[in-house]
């Protein structure tokens, strides 16, 4: 007998019964096959820099793991991770940091780059904060009532300036200098704020090089030893939140401070100039 292929009206009736037999069988097969991701709560600083745009398509070159970013200030990067809602976390406060590891939500920090903080304002500079020392900068900034843009969002860069006006006596949550406004917002538009305004800034280094809003603005304290940046990486501990990719955030965190991932942060320039220094220990 000759063997005959199922005619089209045939073919019509299997269609609909092999779509439902597959649908049938999709949550059967491993997660990690359907779709082989993290979540990384981060701050505004690595992404609007443009960093995690040459980052992250290296590390998915080699793992195959694709990385979703969840971009805010590092105490809501922290807490994201303290409620389970991001398998990793790289954020620039490590005095915090090194809290989340004491309560357990991370069993390890680990140190992967560096840059460092600017004073930026008007070209002009109506408060004479010019030098490097930012100190005296603040302290001229309190006294001549020259307007400033404070994130105002808990974020790394925030905490900073906070540690920074406290060592010129000045507490902003308690009285705030004349000029002082808080955005509640993201790196950029702080930028843009104080680009419009015309107002004193304090930003990394990073997001500073990549912004193309300048107006008036231009770097004028920039150097002093307290205005070091440093960023770290931590898992987030699935002894607190089993569901956590424990696994594939690791893959991320040992190659992110190994010699590759070194590599590709010291490889990503702004016109020739780095906006971030590999410092991870061996």
């Amino acid at each position: 007998m000759a063997l005959t292929h199922p005619t089209a009206p045939t073919l019509n009736r299997r269609r609909p019964l092999l779509a439902m037999l597959a649908l049938a069988m999709a949550p059967l097969l491993p997660a990690q096959a359907q779709e082989k991701f993290i979540v990384m709560a981060s701050t505004t600083s690595t992404e609007q820099s443009g960093l995690f745009k040459h980052l992250l398509p290296a590390f998915k070159d080699k793992t195959g793991i694709e990385v979703r970013v969840v971009a805010v200030g590092t105490g809501q990067a922290l807490d994201t991770g303290r409620r389970g809602d991001a398998d990793i976390v790289f954020v620039h406060d490590t005095a915090a940091e090194e809290k989340f590891v004491a309560e357990g939500f991370a069993t390890q920090r680990r140190n992967v780059m560096y840059n460092d903080f600017v004073l930026v304002g008007p070209a002009a500079d109506p408060a004479k904060v010019k030098g490097q020392d930012i100190g005296t900068a603040l302290g001229k900034l309190a006294a001549s009532g020259a307007s400033f843009i404070s994130r105002g969002d808990k974020s790394g860069t925030h905490a900073a300036e906070l540690r920074l006006w406290k060592k010129v006596g000045v507490d902003p949550a308690a009285a705030k200098p004349a000029g002082y406004k808080e955005c509640g917002c993201g790196m950029g538009p702080a930028l843009n704020m104080g680009a419009s305004t015309g107002a004193y800034v304090l930003t990394d280094r990073g997001t500073w090089l990549a912004f193309k809003n300048r107006a008036d603005l231009t770097v004028l304290v920039e150097g002093d030893k307290s205005l070091f940046n440093q960023y770290g990486v931590m898992v987030v501990n699935p002894a607190k939140h089993p569901h956590v990719k424990a696994d594939m955030a690791q893959q991320f965190a040992d190659w992110v401070v190994s010699p590759g991932g070194q590599a590709s942060i010291a490889a990503y320039k702004i016109n020739g100039e780095p906006l971030f220094f590999p410092n991870a220990k061996p």
